[in-house]
């Protein structure tokens, strides 16, 4: 699949554990198959924007959220920022707190 199909199934994801949902859960809420939310999370499977749309809802987030900055590339230059944008987003909350630290320590001693 695509890099666009792998970051949508990343920010998916994030959203689902952020809530504390299981797939199963979110699969209930949105009215989705568990196995077709896995697929999705891992960029195997391009949903259709009804489904993207009842998954959206059921995390409680627009689709704007879902698709913000998402495909945006200027000049076919590096979005250093959004790649680490979309590199947080595939970690788990804890995971994103401790490597926020860290960044915040190496910021430190860059102004020393």
């Amino acid at each position: 699949m695509n890099d666009i199909t792998k970051i949508l199934g990343q920010r998916i994801r994030y959203y689902r554990t952020t809530k504390g949902l299981s797939q199963e859960k979110l699969a209930e809420l949105s009215g989705c198959h568990h196995t077709y939310i896995g697929q999705i999370e891992r960029g195997e499977k391009n949903a259709t924007i009804e489904s993207i749309e009842k998954i959206a809802i059921a995390l409680n987030i627009s689709l704007s959220k879902l698709f913000e900055q998402l495909g945006v590339q200027e000049n076919d230059e590096r979005n250093v920022p959004l790649e680490c944008y979309e590199f947080l987003l595939s970690k788990t909350k804890e995971e994103q707190d401790h490597l926020y630290r860290i960044l915040l320590e190496m910021d430190k001693y860059k102004n020393n």
